[in-house]
């Protein structure tokens, strides 16, 4: 996010206006000086309107000439630079305007991702820090066009909410660039899953803390991030660089559910490596349909699999009771149980619900 409060000068002279002011002091043309400093007297004259910049060797010869130190006119001629630069930069952010309110910005701001800033102007240059972009056409051209594919593999062109998405999935870059973790080995990832599944099976009050600490030891950074309105995203996972990152949303709110989509990334990451990014409960063009089934048959297996699945069948009809010995003895968290069985219309909603543990993830 850009430094607010920064003083920037109203306006710079051209150096060639402090140069015209002293050949007068001193009573020289345009012509002699230009002989003086081996330079053609056309070059003399774009500096003195403005035209034209002041170059290193320029400025050690003009040095040579008036005994005013090159950093001067090297200094003046920087300066005058920055301000064109930044007035230009006025007009892009103006330009802006009208791009920033394609974004949830009222909830951004509620979210803290961005400040509250007194002009429309001001918030669409803020805006375009937070995406670490200088112009809206450089923001099109990452999400929609993807000139950086290697960085983000897919396009949101033609996703229903693509300013709502793109803000939900640069505040995960954000948050991960924070996150200090281990580098990722494949073999650490995968021993560590067991401890995972003991952590849904207890599912304690710091189980997300818990949860971040185990994965970042094993080098993989799972981030937190609320679900915007128009983005109705239950989770991601990408790989930023050499790293894997699960964003995920809690937005069902429910243990069940949450831990299902937890393994669900994790498959993602162990099957299908760093090629593809993946956005579930969200339909985009690059979808993998196979590879989203392969992730869930992986989330099926560290819940509640299939085979436990059908054990317990051999028993039914099956009490609460039941259900709360087995899912001690398979190492998950009932909750799991009762909502595959939910699922599938074997019990009805009312029964277990009270196994069923609200998520509020901070």
């Amino acid at each position: 996010m850009e430094k607010q409060n920064q003083y920037f000068p109203q306006s710079r002279p051209h150096p060639g206006s402090t140069l015209e002011e002293k050949l007068e002091e001193i009573r020289m043309g345009p012509k002699e000086f230009a002989f003086r400093t081996g330079k053609p007297e056309k070059t003399i004259t774009a500096i003195l309107k403005g035209n034209s910049s002041i170059t290193p060797d320029m400025a050690v010869q003009f040095e040579s000439v008036l005994k005013i130190p090159a950093h001067f006119w090297l200094n003046s001629q920087r300066n005058y630079d920055e301000y064109i630069a930044r007035e230009r930069r006025k007009e892009i952010i103006v330009k802006a305007v009208e791009w920033a309110k394609k974004f949830p910005i009222a909830q951004m701001v509620k979210l803290n991702w961005l400040s509250i800033l007194p002009s429309k102007p001001e918030m669409a240059s803020q805006l375009m820090s937070f995406f670490g972009v200088a112009s809206p056409k450089a923001w099109e051209d990452y999400y929609y066009n993807q000139q950086l594919k290697v960085a983000f593999r897919i396009s949101l062109k033609y996703t229903k909410e693509p300013y709502a998405i793109s803000a939900w999935l640069r505040k995960g870059e954000i948050s991960a660039q924070q996150v200090k973790s281990n580098a990722y080995t494949e073999k650490s990832f995968k021993d560590t899953l067991p401890q995972i599944k003991t952590l849904m099976a207890k599912h304690p009050a710091d189980f997300f803390k818990q949860l971040q600490a185990l994965c970042n030891n094993a080098g993989v950074k799972v981030i937190f991030t609320p679900c915007l309105q128009k983005a109705p995203i239950n989770g991601a996972t990408r790989w930023l660089g050499d790293m894997p990152v699960i964003q995920l949303t809690g937005r069902h709110k429910r243990n069940d559910i949450f831990w299902f989509s937890f393994f669900h990334e994790a498959g993602h990451i162990l099957l299908h490596g760093k090629k593809d990014i993946f956005l579930e409960d969200f339909e985009y063009k690059e979808k993998d349909l196979s590879k989203e089934a392969e992730a869930d048959d992986f989330a099926v297996k560290w819940t509640f699999s299939k085979e436990e699945e059908e054990e317990l069948r051999e028993n039914f009809p099956v009490t609460e009771a039941k259900i709360l010995s087995y899912a001690k003895k398979i190492n998950t968290h009932p909750a799991l149980i009762f909502g595959r069985l939910q699922h599938n219309k074997d019990i009805q909603y009312s029964v277990g619900k009270q196994f069923f543990q609200a998520v509020e993830l901070q």
